[in-house]
C-alpha cells in the first residue's frame, strides 16, 4: 500500500511539471505594458471638448459667415416699404397728428420726432421706422427694418458688443479651439497620425493663409 501511495504521488507530480512550464511560458510571452496609456485619455478629452464647443461654434461660423457677406446682405435687419391710407381730415398740431396715426395704424411705440417736409408731407421718425405721411391725401409710406433674431444676436456676440463679460468667453473658446487642433494632431500614431498623412494635411491647412498673404501682399 505504501509503495502504491508513493507511484502515485510521484505521477502527480510528474504530470504537474508540464502544466507548470506552460503557466510559465503563457505568462512570459504575454506583452508587458510599458508606460500610461495616453491617447485614449486624449481622445476622451478630445471628444468632450468637441460636444461642449457646438453651440459656440455654430454662432461663430455661422455670424462669421454672415459678416463676410455684409455688403451683400444685411444679416441683422430686413428691410421692408409698405403703403397704408388713412381717414381724414388730419389734425395739423403735431401731438394730435401723431396720436391719430398710430391709432388708426395700430402702433403703440412714441414716435421719437415728427418732422414736417412740406405744408402737406410730415414724416413721423421711430428708433427703426418711418412713417411718410400725404396729410391731404391720407396716403402713407410706412418704410423701417425688423431684426433678424438669431443674426443679430449672433453678431452682437462675434463682435464682442457685449464687452467685458463676453471677452472672457471668447477668450476660453479660443483656448479650447487650440485644445481640439493640437490633441487632434495626436489622437491616432501611425501612417495616419502626424508622422505620416497628418503631417501633410497639417502642412497643407499651415500653408493656405501663408500663400494668401504673399499672393494677396499682406496688409
Amino acid at each position: 500500500m505504501a509503495e502504491a501511495a508513493a507511484e502515485t504521488a510521484a505521477s502527480t507530480t510528474e504530470s504537474s511539471e508540464p502544466d507548470e512550464k506552460r503557466a510559465s511560458s503563457t505568462t512570459n510571452s504575454r506583452p508587458r505594458q510599458k508606460g500610461l496609456k495616453w491617447r485614449p485619455w486624449l481622445r476622451a478629452a478630445h471628444r468632450d471638448v468637441g460636444y461642449l464647443l457646438v453651440g459656440l461654434t455654430f454662432i461663430y461660423a455661422l455670424s462669421g459667415l454672415a459678416v463676410n457677406h455684409i455688403d451683400d446682405w444685411n444679416s441683422n435687419f430686413v428691410d421692408y416699404s409698405r403703403t397704408h391710407q388713412l381717414e381724414g381730415p388730419l389734425p395739423r398740431e403735431d401731438a394730435a397728428l401723431s396720436q391719430e396715426v398710430r391709432r388708426q395704424l395700430g402702433i403703440a411705440a412714441e414716435p421719437d420726432e415728427v418732422y414736417w417736409v412740406d405744408d402737406e408731407e410730415v414724416e413721423i421718425l421711430f428708433d427703426e421706422r418711418t412713417l411718410t405721411i400725404d396729410t391731404k391725401s391720407g396716403a402713407v409710406r410706412d418704410e423701417g427694418r425688423n431684426a433678424r433674431f438669431f443674426f443679430r444676436l449672433a453678431n452682437w456676440l462675434h463682435l464682442n458688443r457685449g464687452k467685458k463679460a463676453w471677452t472672457y468667453i471668447a477668450d476660453g473658446y479660443a483656448a479650447l479651439l487650440l485644445m481640439l487642433a493640437v490633441s487632434g494632431m495626436f489622437m491616432i500614431k501611425g501612417p495616419k497620425g502626424i508622422k505620416g498623412r497628418g503631417l501633410l494635411l497639417v502642412t497643407a491647412g499651415v500653408a493656405v493663409p501663408v500663400l494668401y498673404v504673399v499672393l494677396s501682399g499682406g496688409p
